[in-house]
């Protein structure tokens, strides 16, 4: 039933679109590839979803044929926006011409030049779509802050943090390009290089070919890790518990292979000439999501006079809880959102994504009471299989102390 009602809502969203193309071009042949191509994705989409082997995950030959879904589909939905607007126009000239008495009711035409706005504004997301499945995925960049702290022990004034989130390391297809990322990070030459969580998609067996690659990072003070909301194996079919609470063990055993310390709802310290702050980690806690972590376990001992910079996933956890906690935990470091691997990011001008209408905090720094959060955008990406105006990101955090600035 729900496959019928999706099949009538995209026929009839792409019978109105193509009143678009139509009035564009009378050409049979234009028409009738149109119409091939519209028949022709719809038919892949609901094949692939209707055959999806939830025990396996979803593929990246799956994730392409949402993606190319998506190119075809968006676009229309601009045109509709256009139709919509020219059709409540035409309606009220009509009717306008009636009551007038200058003639019996009829729509006007359809103009041509208003199909060729809509038709040029529409290749704007269609055109980026493909881009970002082919290039936006891969176009890394280092995003950096200076951030001050009143209570930031004197020895770790200019300390530089490393963060990357959701590698997703089941949805790669380029080696090359993963490489050129794992370089970005080193190059930053930081302290210390915190991940915050999504190293798979479901399985530990998708890092395995990574792994080599991904011990490469290195810095002063090492590596740690936390679990993200798909480390746990939650979005596949599993034969038994058992098998899904091996492929967990095997995911924390991968890491401890390459070097990485998983923080499990605990803290470490770290040094430096005499001083010291704790990087706590917490399993994933997310609203609607996995709520496996435990700030009270995580931070037993601590003292809220102690500088901490937490590693938490999902952003909600902030907002639900760690921004407010009497513990005091300054720096918050999480991931998860990917800032839905689309959106719009001008500089002083405008930041929007839809999944803002999702999370309150989705990317970037948010200050709040004191406490600092930052959401980074994510270095891999999952389901649409590439990224627009969203682009994959390395964070590097220096840590400054108000007192001695």
């Amino acid at each position: 039933m729900r496959w019928l009602i999706f099949i009538i809502f995209y026929i009839l969203i792409d019978i109105y679109a193509f009143q678009v193309f139509r009035t564009f071009s009378k050409s049979i042949w234009l028409n009738g590839i149109y119409i091939a191509l519209s028949v022709g994705v719809l038919a892949v989409l609901i094949y692939t979803l209707t055959h999806l082997d939830r025990s396996n995950g979803i593929t990246i030959d799956e994730m392409y044929v949402l993606g190319w879904f998506l190119v075809f589909f968006v676009p229309k939905l601009i045109l509709i926006v256009f139709m919509f607007g020219e059709d409540i126009i035409r309606v009220l000239a009509g009717v306008f011409s009636a009551v007038s008495g200058k003639e019996s009711f009829h729509l006007p035409s359809r103009r041509k030049f208003i199909s060729a706005i809509a038709l040029g504004i529409a290749a704007v997301p269609f055109a980026s779509l493909i881009y970002g499945m082919y290039k936006g995925k891969y176009r890394y960049r280092v995003l950096s802050y200076e951030l001050e702290f009143d209570d930031l022990p004197e020895a770790f004034d200019g300390y530089k943090i490393t963060q990357i989130s959701d590698v997703h390391s089941g949805s790669f297809d380029a080696a090359e390009k993963i490489a050129y990322g794992v370089d970005l990070i080193n190059e930053q030459q930081s302290d210390v290089i915190l991940f915050t969580g999504d190293l798979v998609n479901n399985f530990a067996s998708e890092m395995n070919e990574w792994t080599p690659l991904f011990s490469k990072l290195k810095a002063k003070d090492g590596v740690y890790s936390v679990l993200g909301n798909h480390d746990y194996g939650d979005y596949a079919d599993w034969e038994t518990q058992t098998a899904k609470a091996q492929n967990l063990q095997d995911l924390k055993e991968l890491q401890a292979k390459m070097g990485w310390k998983l923080l499990l709802n605990e803290h470490r310290w770290l040094e430096k000439n005499g001083q010291r702050i704790a990087l706590v980690g917490v399993e994933n806690w997310g609203a609607g999501f996995k709520q496996a972590g435990d700030i009270d376990k995580a931070s037993a001992g601590l003292k809220a006079s102690d500088f901490k910079v937490l590693m938490s996933h999902d952003p909600s956890y902030w907002s639900e809880r760690l921004k407010e906690d009497p513990k005091n935990f300054q720096l918050t470091l999480s991931g998860h959102t990917h800032g839905m691997q689309f959106g719009i990011e001008i500089p002083g001008f405008i930041r929007w994504s839809p999944v803002q209408y999702r999370y309150e905090n989705w990317a970037g720094i948010y200050k709040e009471a004191g406490r600092i959060l930052n959401v980074n955008r994510g270095f891999g990406y999952l389901g649409y299989p590439g990224r627009v105006g969203i682009w994959p990101e390395v964070t590097v955090i220096t840590l400054k102390s108000k007192a001695l600035g």
